[in-house]
C-alpha cells in the first residue's frame, strides 16, 4: 500500500494497481481475462483489428477498460493509415473508430472515448501531429480513469460501515478498469481504511466473471470473499445477511436508469424487497445524458453457445434455442445512490446527474 497527495489537504492510500492494460513498446499489452483465474497471460496487440477482436472476445472487458482499450486501438489504427490529406486521413480514422465502436454496443465508455479521440484529432494541424496526439490522449484517458476510480472509491467508502457484508455482481474491479475499480474500488477503499468487510460474489452466468474474476481479484488482496450461485442472492438478502449491494455500470441514462451485467436488475428488486441499500459505482464517463431513460440503451445479444456450452462442452440438448442478453436495465427507483468521482448522487437523478 502507498499513500498519495490528492490535494493540499487530502491524502489517499491505495494498493498497487493491477495492470489490466498498458502501452508498452508501441503496442497495447493487456491481461487476457478469458484465461483467469488459472493463468495470467498477457497479449501484445499491434493493430486496431487485434484490439477489436480482444474486445469482442471479452479478453478485455468492463466499461471503463473498454474505453481505454478502444482509445489505444484508435491510436494503433492511426499509425497504419496512409493518406495524402488530413481530410482523407480523418475519413479513414472515422471508419476505424466505427469498427471499434461496433464491438460492444452497450458500454458507453467505448463510444465516449472514441468520440473524444476523434475530436482531438480534428484540431491537430497535420497527419504526424494527429498520430502523436492520439497516443497522448489515449494515455491521458487511461490516467484519468485510474484517478476517477480512486476518487469514487473514497467517496463511496463513506457509505460502507465497519463490519459490513456486501453483495456485488459480475466484476467491477481493477480488471474492469484501467486500475483500482468502481464497485470493487469502493470496497477496496473501505478495506484500506481498516473497515472489516466481507464480500458475497455471485458466479455471474454465463461467463462466470464473478467466480473467475471478482473472487480471484479479492482473494489476491486478502479481502474476505464468499462465492455463491446467482440464484442464491435472494436467499441471503431475505435473511438479513447482506448490508448493502454495490455494482458497477456499463451505461447510465439521464434519469438514473442503469445498464449493467445481466442479473443486476434481479438483485436490485430483491434488495428493495429486503430493505437493503443498492448502490451503483461508475465514473461520469459512463453517464449518457443523450439517453432520457434506460429504454433507449442498446442491449448486446451475445452468442447462444455461451449459454448452451460450458468450458467447450454442451450442457443443453442439441439444437435448443438460447437467449443471451449480456445486460439488463435497473430502473432508477431501485437505486439508492450513484457513486461517481464527482460526488454521490441521489434522486432526482434527472436533475442531479447533468449537474455533475
Amino acid at each position: 500500500m502507498r499513500c498519495e497527495l490528492l490535494s493540499d489537504e487530502e491524502f489517499f492510500c491505495v494498493h498497487k494497481i493491477m495492470k489490466t492494460l498498458e502501452w508498452k513498446d508501441n503496442r497495447l499489452r493487456l491481461l487476457d481475462q478469458t484465461q483467469l483465474p488459472h493463468e495470467e497471460v498477457y497479449l501484445e496487440l499491434g493493430s486496431y483489428q487485434e484490439v477489436a477482436s480482444a474486445i469482442r472476445e471479452m479478453r478485455v472487458r468492463g466499461a471503463p477498460a473498454l474505453g481505454v482499450a478502444a482509445a489505444y486501438g484508435l491510436a494503433l489504427g492511426a499509425r497504419s493509415i496512409k493518406a495524402a490529406s488530413k481530410e482523407d486521413f480523418l475519413d479513414q480514422l472515422a471508419r476505424v473508430a466505427d469498427e471499434l465502436a461496433a464491438t460492444r454496443p452497450t458500454a458507453v465508455n467505448l463510444s465516449w472515448a472514441l468520440t473524444r479521440m476523434k475530436r482531438i484529432a480534428a484540431v491537430a494541424s497535420n497527419i504526424p501531429s494527429i498520430k502523436a496526439v492520439l497516443l497522448k490522449e489515449a494515455q491521458l484517458i487511461e490516467a484519468e480513469d485510474v484517478e476517477a476510480n480512486r476518487r469514487l472509491g473514497r467517496l463511496g467508502s463513506d457509505l460502507v460501515e465497519d463490519g459490513a457484508t456486501i453483495l456485488t455482481h459480475c466484476n467491477a474491479g481493477s480488471l474492469a478498469t484501467a486500475g483500482y475499480g468502481t464497485a470493487l474500488g469502493v470496497i477496496r477503499a473501505a478495506w484500506e481504511q481498516g473497515k472489516r468487510v466481507h464480500v458475497f460474489v455471485p458466479e455471474t452466468r454465463p461467463l462466470l466473471q464473478g467466480a473467475r474474476l471478482t473472487a480471484w481479484e479479492l482473494s489476491q488482496e486478502g479481502i474476505p470473499v464468499t462465492l455463491i450461485t446467482d440464484s442464491m442472492a435472494g436467499h441471503f438478502l431475505s435473511r438479513g445477511a447482506i448490508d448493502c449491494v454495490i455494482v458497477g455500470a456499463d451505461r447510465i441514462a439521464r434519469n438514473g436508469d442503469v445498464a449493467n451485467k445481466i442479473g443486476t436488475y434481479t438483485q436490485a428488486v430483491l434488495a428493495a424487497e429486503s430493505g437493503v441499500p443498492f448502490y451503483v459505482a461508475a465514473p461520469t464517463s459512463t453517464v449518457d445524458l443523450a439517453l432520457a431513460s434506460g429504454e433507449e440503451i442498446p442491449i448486446e445479444e451475445r452468442r447462444p453457445e455461451e449459454v448452451t456450452h460450458f468450458a467447450g462442452r454442451a450442457i443443453a440438448p442439441n439444437g435448443i434455442k438460447a437467449a443471451n442478453p449480456a445486460f439488463d436495465v435497473t430502473p432508477h427507483q431501485y437505486i439508492t445512490a450513484i457513486i461517481t468521482e464527482k460526488g454521490v448522487v441521489r434522486e432526482p437523478y434527472a436533475e442531479r446527474l447533468p449537474k455533475l
